[in-house]
């Protein structure tokens, strides 16, 4: 919850020309992080879980692109985007690890 408020913060001071392109494309992406991962854990299978945390996993990978584009289009600083990267890569693995521990448990 915490990287889609920071996703939202960074995305406010984006030029204008890009409502509707790449703040709503990074805003939807981080959203869509939280809100597969809340989706597939009420399903009540391991793998109906396992497919939507796939979904929030490419969702972060998005998220990383997303950012990238931003930075070199200079709508975020180098430290910026370097902080919401480790963010999100954090979140990744996070992800990765809850589909490693369901696999293991099934």
């Amino acid at each position: 919850m915490d990287f889609i408020e920071e996703i939202y913060k960074i995305t406010n001071k984006f030029p204008i020309k890009e409502t509707y392109g790449l703040t709503s494309q990074l805003r939807r992406a981080a959203l869509s992080i939280a809100l597969n991962i809340a989706e597939g854990s009420g399903s009540g299978s391991d793998n109906e879980f396992n497919r939507f945390l796939n979904i929030s996993l490419r969702s972060s990978y998005e998220v990383i692109c997303g950012i990238e584009i931003s930075n070199r289009l200079d709508y975020c600083s180098n430290e910026m985007a370097d902080q919401l990267l480790t963010r999100c890569n954090e979140l990744s693995a996070m992800i990765f690890g809850l589909k490693k521990r369901l696999k293991a448990e099934s």
